[in-house]
């Protein structure tokens, strides 16, 4: 796992796309329960290099509820994104991970984190790579359908801030998803 580690943050692959240049950002150990499956880094991630160290993050420790020590101990949780490195901005955001990142990485890494007991599935990315065929048509179908992917896997929106007008219209997910989320997750940590 440390030579694996060492070499996905070495990596070079798709140097030529990203705008800021290669800075994988990842956060994995062996004996990790629980492992989060987000979209990329966005900015602030690539000028830290700490995942999830935005108010993204902040939320996503929220709906856990947890704190950021708990957050960042790699022997808990596993941070993987679908792809390591800042993929660049769109005229609405981020634009998508690179596809190179998880041809690469994705399966050899996954296959170290053998204990994970919980993967949080974030965003329309992962959902499609995590979720494959049983996934719904749209984002909210599936994140309505968490229990038939549960007590393995949680299906999630992004905890953006741009996602509040979905958070808005949708209040059954802090009502009924959200405490399933925590009380799985105490669980585990």
């Amino acid at each position: 796992m440390k030579t694996l580690l060492q070499d996905i943050k070495n990596c070079k692959i798709c140097a030529a796309h990203l705008p800021l240049g290669p800075r994988p950002v990842v956060q994995a150990h062996s004996a990790a329960k629980i492992l989060i499956v987000g979209q990329a880094p966005g900015i602030r991630v690539h000028e830290t290099g700490v995942p999830f160290n935005d108010p993204s993050g902040d939320r996503l420790r929220d709906w856990m509820g947890i704190d950021r020590g708990t957050f960042y101990d790699e022997r808990k949780i596993a941070l993987v994104p679908m792809g390591f490195c800042y993929p660049g901005s769109a005229e609405r955001g981020d634009l998508p991970p690179r596809k190179e990142c998880a041809d690469a990485w994705r399966k050899e890494l996954l296959g170290h984190l053998r204990q994970v007991e919980l993967t949080l599935v974030i965003g329309q990315y992962s959902i499609g790579w995590h979720l494959g065929k049983s996934r719904k048509k749209t984002l909210t179908e599936t994140v309505k359908a968490w229990r038939e992917y549960a007590p393995e896997k949680m299906v999630l929106p992004h905890p953006s801030p741009r996602n509040n007008i979905w958070l808005k219209k949708n209040p059954w997910f802090e009502k009924d998803v959200l405490p399933s989320l925590k009380k799985k997750v105490g669980q585990l940590i």
